[in-house]
Formats: C-alpha cells, structure tokens, sequence
C-alpha cells in the first residue's frame, strides 16, 4: 500500500528523459569582465558543475579587452561568487574543480588579431571537438553583435553549415534592438554569419521555473482547458511590479522607458504563453510557432487609439514601498536623468486578441517601478454567476471567481472561490485554495541562466525567442510609441511613489467596470 506521497512520486512523468547528451564543448564569454559574467554566467556555469550536469570535457573561456591573466580572472570571478553564489558558502573544492575549466583570451572585438588569438588559444585545448563545438555568449552592446559574428565568422570559428558532428551557436541578451526597424537590422546582421537555428536570444523571464510551469499547467491539466476561453474568461490581468526605482540605470530608462524595457519582452512573452493554443508537439518550434501566432494576433493599436487603450505613469517623490524609510526621489531627480523628461516608468494598456477562443476578451498589462509591492502574477478573472439566487441578493458583493498564476515571489497557484462563514448565521466570503511551489517541492529553485545555459548547450531552442517573434512584438510596442510622440505627461500620468499607479490607470479598468487585483504579500 502505497502512501500519498509515495503515489505522487510514482505518477511523475519525466519529460526529459529523451534529451540529446550534452556534448564535450567551449563556452566563449564576449564581455567577460563585464558584470552579467560575475553575476549570472559564471554563478550559472559553476552551478551546473557542481550538479554534474556539464559534458566532459568542458572549457570556458573569457574573452575582453581588459589586461588580465587566467589566474587574476579567475581570483576575481572566486571572489564575485562569494557574493552572487546561491549556495553559500562556496564549495572551495569545487570551485577549484570548476576553476580548472576557466581561461582568458585578452582581446578587442574590432580586433581582427584577437580573433584569430582566441582561434590559436582554442585549438590548444587539444581536442577537437572543445574547439569546433562552441557556445559563443555575446554580453556585449548589441551593436556589437554583427561584428562579432561576422569575425568569428572570418576566422573559421563560426560556420554557417559546420560539419554534422560539430556545432556553433550564438546567445545574445536583450535588448533586441530599440525598435522594429533596429530590431530588422540586427537580425539581418546576425542571420548573415549564422542560420536562424543557431541563434539564441535570450530573455531571463522564460528561464524562471513558475514561467515555465505555464504550459505545464495549460496542457496538463484537463479540468482548466474548457475554462480557459471567451466563454468563461470575463478579462486576465498581468502584472510586473517593481519597489526600486532606477537607480543608476536612469541613463538607460532615459532611452528605454518601462514600454521598451518591460512590455516589449517580458509582459508579451507571459501573455503569449498564457493565450496561446495548444502546440502540436513539445518541439520547440511548434511551441514558438503558436506563440508567434498569438502575438499576432493581437489587434494592432492606432496611433489616435492610444490614449484610450494605453496608459503611462512617472513615479514622483514618495515614502517608497516601505513607509517607515525615508522617502524616495521622484524619476526626475534620479541619477542622469531630465529635468523635464517624460519617459515612463509606468505603462498599463489593454490589448485585444482576434482569435476564436479569445475575442471579446481584454487582456490588461501592467508593469511599474516604486510601486508598493515587487511581485509577477497573471490573474484570470472568470465571468460573474448569473444575478438569481446568491448572485440576486449579494450583487457586487459576490465576488468573481479566479485563478492567479504568482511568478515570483512566493511562487504558487492560487483558485479564489467563494464559500459560507461558518456559523448560524448564512454568509459568503471568498476564500483561496493556494498550492505554494516552496511547500511542495522545498526552496531549492535553479537560477534562471542555468536553466537557459543548459539548454543552448543542448541546442534545445524552445526556451529562446526566434526572429519573427522580437519583430511582431515590436511591431506592438512602435505603434504605442507614435501614439505618444511630442506629448507630454499631464497630471493624470504622475504616480507617488509607493501607491499602485497613476490614476489614468485606474480609470482604464473602471471606464468597463472593472478594476485591478493588486498582488499581496502570501505568508
């Protein structure tokens, strides 16, 4: 007889049991002093030593322009760990296993030489397949990817059609350009050196384990799909919350603004994961084929359109998310950035998808900085009982019943329905049945990069954005961006910090009776 728990393990269906094997390969760092290495990179990599989830053999080398040796690089990456670890204290024994792996090759990347350098430090390695077999890792300005490329190209390190036995692929970060006709251009640059296959764009979103788990919970699960539709869905909410400000990013924000910084990527990806229709297989690109679709699908927004569906906010001068600190400066009293600047730091806008399952169905998107609480969560919002019986005599009172997907933090599923107050007396309140990720399966969540790290080496594909995705959804965000040139923010757009938003966003939901479900802290 088998206990509960014991059954649940029995009923596991591991999905990854067909996976390619990892091959022995080289992991070539462009930007390998810069702060993404010490950060994400490295922590990700020497983590997935430790789990002994890495091929044999397996090298890591950095590459940049700064004056460094093997060793001074690996002194400072040993002391960054200490800091950017999530298992501390760092395993001395294996870092110095994983240390063993780690060597730089100094150089510049308009350096022709250097590339060829970098060729001459590979092919030292010996064996063949660390030096023809490469991950090549562009944390650098993305106007610096189609050079790169392009040498590395020049030098008979990335090939277009290598031989069967041997692979190359190329991770970039985002941003993927600054808009559609940017974002056409770096693709065309990138395509030119390496086929689409080999291009890996990466957002750390989809890397998180609750982003993933949206399609497992979708397409695993027979009792939501009859649910997840026009005829029982009344709208979703997707919310991305920030208590910090910009900090010493206001340079950044300045050209980026929380539309191209958020929405663009984040906000859009979740939503297409959360919309889409059932992939026809678990192949990535079956998977990204129906995300594109989705995205597509979205009903453009005019110009003239704008002020109605969309919404943006600056944060003003406030206490901040926690009210007991002292108060917070406003967006424009931040480090490099315009007196008078009208970037936004809020957006809150409200899409439409002209699909069967999904019209007549609005989707509201939300992101913000100095808001009150920092928290991801999508929140499905089904439609009200018919006003007979408890609905006749509760009204507004009854609440709608949903289902909310919280992405981090205290990761979980929560379904809010409404249940009797104990007691004589005959009363409804809503209630919430709340599975908590942490409770089930423990603390221990995986970094994102070592997720996303794993599979570019496995060339697993289903993880990273392809082209025409980064272009439709910059298609969305371009036409928002026109609805708002030469305007200026007016009165309604301003928010204090520490308060959920500007009132314009408020006034968004409430024009269709509706207004939003602000996260809140799950003890």
């Amino acid at each position: 007889m088998h206990e509960p728990g014991q059954l649940d393990e029995l009923m596991i269906c591991r999905l990854d049991a067909g996976r390619r094997e990892l091959m022995p390969c080289t992991v070539v760092i462009f930007g390998a002093s810069g702060d993404l290495t010490a950060r994400k990179l490295i922590p990700a990599l020497y983590h997935l030593h430790r789990d002994r989830q890495l091929p044999e053999p397996f090298r890591v080398v950095g590459f940049a322009r700064r004056e460094k040796t093997g060793d001074s690089w690996r002194a400072e990456l040993g002391e960054a760990m200490a800091q950017f670890s999530r298992t501390k204290p760092v395993d001395a024994s294996e870092w110095e296993k994983f240390g063993r792996r780690l060597s730089y090759c100094r150089g510049d990347v308009d350096d022709m030489a250097a590339y060829k350098r970098l060729a001459e430090h590979l092919g030292a390695f010996g064996d063949p397949r660390l030096s023809r077999n490469l991950l090549f890792y562009l944390a650098v300005s993305p106007s610096q990817f189609g050079g790169v490329v392009a040498r590395l190209g020049e030098v008979g390190l990335l090939q277009r059609d290598p031989e069967p036995s041997f692979w190359q692929r190329v991770v970039v970060e985002k941003p993927f350009g600054h808009d559609l006709a940017s974002a056409r251009g770096l693709n065309a640059d990138l395509t030119g050196s390496v086929h689409e296959k080999s291009i890996f764009r990466i957002d750390h979103y989809l890397g998180k384990e609750t982003v993933q788990n949206i399609l497992m919970f979708r397409f695993s699960n027979a009792i939501f799909e009859q649910l997840w539709s026009r005829q029982s869905v009344d709208h979703v909410q997707i919310t991305v919350s920030e208590t910090h400000g910009v900090g010493e990013r206001g340079g950044y924000y300045e050209e980026a603004g929380a539309l191209r910084d958020m929405v663009q990527n984040h906000l859009l990806q979740v939503l297409a994961l959360v919309a889409m229709e059932p992939p026809v297989s678990l192949a990535a690109e079956s998977i990204r084929d129906e995300k594109v679709k989705l995205l597509e699908s979205i009903r453009p927004i005019p110009p003239a359109s704008v002020p109605r569906q969309v919404v943006r906010g600056q944060y003003l001068a406030g206490p901040g998310s926690d009210s007991s600190s002292e108060p917070v400066p406003g967006y424009r009293q931040e480090s490099k950035v315009k007196p008078d600047s009208n970037v936004e730091t809020y957006v809150a806008l409200k899409l439409a998808i002209d699909n069967w399952r999904w019209s007549g169905v609005p989707f509201y998107l939300r992101t913000g900085k100095r808001l009150p609480l920092g928290a991801s969560e999508v929140r499905v919002e089904f439609r009200r009982t018919p006003t007979v019986l408890f609905a006749a005599q509760c009204g507004p009172t009854l609440d709608a019943n949903a289902l909310t997907l919280r992405l981090q933090p205290d990761e979980g599923i929560s379904l809010r329905f409404n249940g009797k107050v104990p007691g004589a007396s005959t009363a409804l309140r809503p209630v919430r049945m709340h599975f908590s990720y942490d409770a089930t399966f423990g603390a221990y969540t995986p970094e994102a990069y070592e997720r996303l790290l794993l599979e570019a080496l496995g060339g697993d594909a289903t993880l990273f954005i392809r082209r025409d995705e980064v272009e439709t959804a910059w298609g969305i965000v371009d036409a928002i961006r026109e609805g708002w040139a030469g305007q200026p923010l007016t009165a309604r757009e301003f928010y204090a910090a520490g308060s959920w938003g500007p009132v314009a966003a408020d006034e968004l939901l409430a024009s269709e009776g509706r207004v939003w479900r602000n996260p809140y802290p799950i003890v």
